[in-house]
């Protein structure tokens, strides 16, 4: 997964949570020696929105919306609006993957899963930007939303880590926005090729940047699942740029991913 590097010269409050199923922690920078306290109500709201996207869209809660879907309870014509969006935006995705992202192919029903987890991240983001602070980080499980500066001549700088060995980088990488990656060296193999319905993945790891850590999360299980074709599909794509690692260490990326000189 990626991880965050370096400390900001600013005021920084951090703040770690458990939500939807995995860690979720928030950085805030800001210029000034405000009080925490001034950023609360902002930080509250941003795990609300984390909390209830866990509440509409885990698939291991029965009772949410997502859950009734799946099982037919409810048609789309009832589910709340948000899930509404991540549906469409999740079709949007399928549509720019050429079908390697497709959350209608997996089993048990449609999965948006690789989508919600960035597209609440992302929404967590938006809350805190209405906040006075100067730079930003919601990190859900090395899945990262970013926005503003650590420190005024700074960017965030965002490590990746070796697929091979997961305690150590592969490579540093500057971050405008947001980086999600995806593979199977932590939680095994998971990712089904929408088109055989069969496990597969044709890279060791994949990460993608860009605006909307919800898009760069579908793109990046895409990435894996598809390798090549899906790589020269995210080449094409404005302001969204990738990188893979294979199994043996080979690294490619597309042409202005922003790397950090070791």
């Amino acid at each position: 997964m990626s991880s965050q590097l370096g400390e900001s010269r600013l005021t920084r409050l951090h703040h770690r949570e458990e939500v939807m199923g995995t860690v979720v922690t928030i950085d805030l920078y800001n210029e000034l020696s405000v009080p925490p306290a001034e950023f609360s109500p902002f930080l509250k709201n941003a795990l609300s929105v984390l909390n209830h996207a866990d509440k509409t869209f885990s698939t291991w809660k029965v009772t949410s919306p997502l859950s009734q879907l799946r099982r037919g309870e409810i048609t789309l014509g009832e589910v709340p609006i948000e899930v509404k969006e991540v549906l469409e935006l999740c079709a949007v995705a399928k549509e720019l993957s050429k079908g390697w992202f497709d959350p209608w192919s997996l089993p048990g029903g449609v999965d948006p899963t690789g989508y919600v987890k960035g597209w609440a991240a992302q929404r967590a983001l938006d809350a805190l930007a209405l906040s006075d602070v100067t730079g930003a980080m919601v990190n859900a499980a090395g899945d990262i939303a970013s926005f503003g500066r650590p420190s005024p001549d700074q960017l965030f700088r965002v490590g990746i880590a070796d697929p091979a060995q997961p305690t150590t980088l592969a490579c540093v990488i500057e971050l405008r926005g947001a980086v999600a990656t995806s593979g199977t060296y932590e939680r095994g193999q998971h990712l089904i090729n929408p088109f055989t319905r069969r496990p597969v993945t044709n890279v060791a790891s994949a990460s993608v940047t860009g605006p909307d850590l919800g898009l760069c999360d579908a793109l990046a299980t895409a990435l894996v699942v598809g390798g090549a074709e899906v790589f020269d599909l995210i080449e094409q794509i404005p302001h969204y740029e990738a990188l893979t690692i294979g199994d043996r260490g080979e690294q490619r990326s597309t042409s202005r991913l922003a790397f950090v000189n070791s």
